[in-house]
Parts: C-alpha cells; structure tokens; sequence
C-alpha cells in the first residue's frame, strides 16, 4: 500500500460525497422515552417539534468546507439539483471550496436531509437521495487531469454506485483514498462494503458503524486492520482511536464544548480538521487534535456549515485542551482562513 505523500504545500483532495440540504429539528424530550418495547414490530411515531432549520449540509460538502476553513482548496465531487446554483454554490466558492467537478442533474432536485434531534442528542433522520444518485455517472480521471493529479480522494457516503467506482478508479489509478462509508455501511451487501474498505490509507468509522462493518464483512477486527493503512474509530463523547498495525492504539480524548447545540455533521468536521493537518505534515495524533476540536466547533452550532475558525481562538483553545508542546507544534502550521 501506497504511502500518503508527504509534501510541504496542501495536498491535492477531492472529497466524493453527498450533498445536500438539511432540515434540522428539536424535539423537547427523549425519543427513547416514546417507544413502546411491545410494539417496536408497528412503530407510528410523530413528533411535535419546537425547531426547524434549513441549512446547507450533505457529508461530501460538509468535508470540503471544513478542509477549507484551513486554508485547504478541496475538490467538490458530487451530483446536485439545478436548485444548487441559486445559492449553494456560491456559498462554497466564496469559502474557497472548489466546485468545478459538480456534477447537476437535468432532472432531479439536490438531496434532503431530514432530521429530528431530541434532548439527549439522539436523531432520528431520513434521507432523500435526489440528484445523488447521479454521481455515479462522474468520473475522477478528468479531474485528476485538471489539476495535474490527486494525492488523496475521500470517498464519504454517496450514491453507493458511486462509492465503488470511486474506490475502484484510485485503486486502478494508485490514488491514496480515505474510506468513509458511514451510513451506506447498512445499505450495501458485504461484498460491497469489502470492495470500499480494501486497499485504504484510511478508514474512518464510528464505534457502532466499526462493529456493522466487520460484521457485514465477515471480517475481524485484526483482518481490516491488516487491509489498511490506518483505522480511526470516533466514540463521541470519548474522542477518538487510532489503530496502526504493529502499533499501540492511540486514543484522543474530546475538547469541551462551550454549548452543545447540535450533533448533526460533528463526525464530518473530524474528518477535515484531520485531513486539514494530515495535508500539513503533521504526526496523526496531531491530526486527530485537530480533526477533535474541529468537530466541537461543529457541535455548537446548528447547521453543519455555519462555524468559522479563527486563529488565535483555535490556538488557545487546542493548547488548553491538549498541552502546551501539541500548540506550539500547531501554530507553525495552522492555517486558517
């Protein structure tokens, strides 16, 4: 397996993934709490909810914002609605995400995401695909081609057609991929699920979507590991863990929140606060810092899209959080918009 390139400028990304339009609402109390155990076989469940925000999200979009917040230029890949133009792309231009490999539909509207979050933040969503579907029909050799190649795609939740060929075009083509199957985890077959995880510098799962994987690939825990470069498995509240082949687990713990408003898209901003610093040089631990602070500044606001990064806060709170040596390390590179 390839070895990511090490280079002094950003790497070269592409992000594949979704992108879409969220619905974001609250409902003031607990889902748990409205479910009948005897009756789970006939659920019929509405909830009155005090909340409703519309923003911009989808994971591809969501990635490609945060890695932007950097002072990083990713590549946008993914299929959209004529309803983007009007507004969504603009915004992420204008926050120096690369939009040129957009793909729009002739006939379908950009993806929703609808999604209810109670009390404790836990979230009930649904998730119409939309014109997502369509990004299967994009190819990564032309936009390798108009930027003089690729270091590093991420394929995140998507069209699961898509995902495949994504993950099959850099593995033919020697592109280093970041796996992020995430959701698309529960909708594919193992075989399937095998195809995207196989051959990945990275993996990245959450601990429940860790345990669906290796059983939907009839896999172990050891057998994926030897599969990939690195395995990073976020545990909400409790951080991350980084698992090497050969080397002991690292585990990163969490940066406190100043207000917890909403979950939706945290996991999302891990990712580019990883990637972001992975693009720097800097060691993993480093890395998943970043990627743990990034995501909290996602947790405080509503909207996946709606946090901004300043310098000097993102100092100061980083070497709070992590020790005085992991700051100074970050400030000789941190880039930020």
């Amino acid at each position: 397996m390839a070895a990511l390139p090490t280079v002094e400028d950003a790497l070269r990304i592409a992000v594949t993934g979704s992108i879409a339009t969220d619905y974001l609402m609250t409902f003031p109390g607990r889902i748990s709490e409205q479910l009948v155990p005897d009756q789970l076989e006939r659920i019929s469940l509405s909830f009155l909810v005090d909340e409703l925000e519309v923003r911009r999200g989808g994971t591809g979009a969501n990635i490609a914002f945060g890695l932007a917040q950097f002072g990083v230029r990713p590549v946008l890949v993914g299929a959209v609605g004529e309803d983007f133009d009007a507004d969504y792309r603009s915004w992420l231009d204008r926050h120096g995400v690369d939009t040129h490999s957009v793909h729009v539909s002739d006939l379908r509207h950009t993806a929703r995401f609808l999604c209810t979050t109670d009390d404790d933040q836990n979230q009930i969503a649904s998730f119409y695909t939309g014109a997502m579907e369509e990004a299967r029909f994009i190819e990564l050799a032309p936009i390798a081609d108009r930027l003089g190649g690729l270091d590093l795609v991420v394929v995140s939740p998507n069209d699961p057609t898509g995902m495949l060929r994504h993950t099959r075009e850099c593995r033919d083509a020697g592109i280093d991929f970041v796996a992020d199957p995430g959701q698309q985890i529960a909708r594919m077959p193992g075989s399937d699920v095998r195809t995207l995880v196989d051959g990945a510098s990275i993996l990245v799962t959450n601990d429940y979507e860790k345990s669906l994987l290796e059983r939907k690939t009839g896999w172990d825990d050891a057998e994926v590991l030897s599969r990939v470069g690195m395995r990073i498995t976020t545990v909400g509240a409790d951080g991350c863990l980084v698992d090497r082949e050969g080397q002991d687990q690292l585990a990163v713990p969490t940066v406190q929140e100043r207000r917890r408003t909403d979950p939706t898209g945290v996991g999302d901003g891990f990712r580019a606060g990883f990637l972001a610093a992975l693009s720097w040089g800097l060691g993993v631990e480093r890395c998943a810092q970043v990627g743990s602070l990034t995501a909290t500044y996602v947790l405080e606001h509503v909207g996946t899209q709606e946090y901004g990064l300043e310098r000097t806060s993102f100092l100061d709170r980083f070497t709070t959080a992590y020790g005085h040596d992991a700051g100074s390390e970050l400030e000789g590179c941190l880039h930020v918009r």
